[in-house]
């Protein structure tokens, strides 16, 4: 029954902080979009934006945070399990393949939502190759994580 518990909240802070973390990318995008920039064909100069540095720093810290969660709390729990290792093979490669899709998910909405946060670093007021949408698909990837991670941590507990 604790355990039970305990999953049932392992969970909603996994899919919490996904959500907040997906909000925050888009909410970042947002406040670049409101800064004054001049765009030429696939080039732009434009003006950082603080705003948007804040909440993609946030967004970035909650999907590692969640991310961390997810498969700490699940890789600890499946390997302390004795029955872990009668486990059926669907159940084992059901398991392996949620997680290479979490790390995927992770890592790629990671990287784009750094590269879209560094684009509005205070000391980084330049013009180049436009980076438009990184944020908000970064914020995107975010609610992608929610379903695999969740999933994984589910199995792995289970």
């Amino acid at each position: 029954m604790v355990n039970k518990v305990v999953g049932i909240l392992v969970c909603l802070v996994i899919v919490v902080l996904d959500i907040v973390a997906g909000f925050l990318g888009i909410k970042a995008e947002v406040a670049q979009n409101q800064e004054k920039h001049l765009r030429l064909w696939l080039f732009e100069c434009k003006e950082p934006s603080q705003e948007a540095f804040r909440f993609g720093v946030g967004a970035i810290l909650l999907l590692i945070v969640a991310h961390v969660l997810a498969n700490l709390l699940g890789a600890c729990t499946a390997c302390s399990q004795e029955g872990n290792h009668k486990a059926s093979e669907w159940r084992k490669q059901l398991l392996f393949v949620s997680l290479i899709i979490t790390w995927i998910i992770a890592l790629g909405g990671i990287g784009l939502l750094v590269m879209g946060t560094k684009a509005n670093d205070k000391s980084n007021a330049s013009c180049g190759l436009s980076h438009h949408h990184l944020l908000s698909i970064g914020g995107i990837l975010c609610f992608f994580h929610i379903p695999f991670s969740t999933l994984y941590y589910v199995i792995a507990t289970a």
